[in-house]
């Protein structure tokens, strides 16, 4: 299969619209392929995918952003991050956040997540309709991870559209304008987390920015930029997934009726079978690149030192090899190895925030609205690489 003629335009409208026909078109290969257009390897199969995301001769090797003194603050927000740095470097920061997550952060959030979910809910009801996106998958990842961070309720407004506007870096097509508010958004988001630790250092409290400055392994702290990108790394991935595959999972849900039937006759049950499912049948991050640190044999092909690899990972997410049904949502799906959250050294630390969030705040919503329905069209995001929704209206 000619590397030329690979039909997979990430620019495209219509791709972006829909990738899983041409994700259907090249997995048969059975090897990853290269696209000429973008010059990197593409890894469809689950099996490769996988490979490609277990692989220590590839790496995570970020480019920084020329000219560096205007990109200076996104530079260094990804350089010292633990999604883009390797190991030693890799093993270090994650070693120091996990002792600080191991605290219990996440687990005794449980009760508060499902207060905040509530509380969105009792906001919407006496309406009868809300946006699903705007008016509760958005706010409710934003809400808890501030907590988790200990970041002040009146301080919050800006997180999310910090966020947005720097992983909006992340896709294949960019805007100047939106170039610029990355680089602003980064440097704003930079500067609140720096203050925010001096508080923190000057009075100490029981949440994640206050270990995260206390932290200790073997001798080692987080340095005043490894903490900041941590920070800012933790909110945006830290939502991201929670905001997209919510909106995800609610899309494919009205897509499958007898799925949905099923669902919303008693929700609780299936709370976890149905968050793993939505994140495999529609997954929130459709790409993760590598790179060679040398010359490898992975995924059927030869990637030559310095050049790129990409897990599909909605693709693998489909393939028909692992999983029986692929292009069906099923709720109660109990084998579910997708590779939503990564696999290796770069598997997500956030996926038990995430989970936890989902498996609380979907079935809540069905419980208190089982009527739950579409009132209109959905709109999609116009981006590749994170995949979602910008508003899915319902009614009830």
């Amino acid at each position: 299969m000619d590397g030329e003629a690979l039909d997979f335009r990430p620019q495209d409208p219509g791709f972006v619209r829909n990738p899983y026909p041409v994700f259907d078109q090249y997995r048969p290969a059975g090897r990853a392929l290269r696209n000429a257009e973008t010059g990197m390897w593409l890894a469809f199969r689950h099996a490769d995918a996988d490979a490609v995301l277990r692989s220590r001769s590839l790496g995570r090797i970020f480019t920084p952003r020329q000219p560096a003194d205007v990109w200076d603050t996104f530079n260094w927000l990804h350089a010292d991050s633990i999604l883009d740095s390797e190991p030693p470097k890799h093993t270090r920061l994650r070693a120091l956040v996990a002792k600080a997550f191991a605290r219990g952060h996440v687990e005794r959030l449980r009760p508060r997540v499902r207060q905040l979910a509530s509380g969105l809910l009792d906001a919407v009801e006496p309406s009868g309709r809300m946006d699903v996106i705007a008016d509760y998958a958005e706010p409710l990842p934003v809400m808890v991870i501030a907590e988790l961070l200990g970041i002040p309720e009146d301080e919050r407004a800006p997180l999310r559209p910090w966020s947005q506007d720097i992983v909006r870096m992340y896709e294949y097509e960019r805007t100047d304008a939106q170039e610029a508010r990355a680089r602003r958004s980064c440097d704003a988001f930079a500067a609140y987390v720096v203050e925010l630790a001096e508080r923190r250092r000057a009075a100490p409290q029981d949440d994640l920015v206050t270990h995260l400055v206390q932290v200790e392994e073997a001798g080692e702290k987080l340095d005043e930029r490894e903490l900041v990108a941590t920070c800012v790394l933790l909110l945006n991935a830290g939502h991201e997934a929670s905001v997209n595959g919510f909106g995800n999972g609610i899309a494919a849900l009205f897509d499958f009726p007898e799925q949905l039937h099923r669902y919303r006759a008693d929700p609780w049950p299936l709370a976890e079978t149905a968050v793993e499912e939505f994140l495999r049948y529609d997954a929130p991050l459709q790409l993760f690149e590598r790179t060679a640190t040398r010359d490898v044999d992975v995924a059927g092909v030869t990637v030559r030192q310095g050049d790129k690899i990409a897990a599909l990972l909605g693709s693998a997410n489909r393939d028909p090899e692992v999983f029986e049904g692929a292009g069906r949502l099923d709720v109660g799906r109990v084998t579910n190895p997708h590779l939503s959250f990564g696999a290796g050294i770069h598997f997500c630390l956030g996926a038990p925030l995430a989970r936890l969030e989902m498996q609380i705040s979907l079935p809540l919503l069905f419980e208190r609205f089982p009527g739950l329905a579409p009132d209109g069209e959905p709109v999609p995001r116009r981006t590749f690489v994170l995949r979602g929704y910008e508003s899915l209206p319902v009614t009830w």
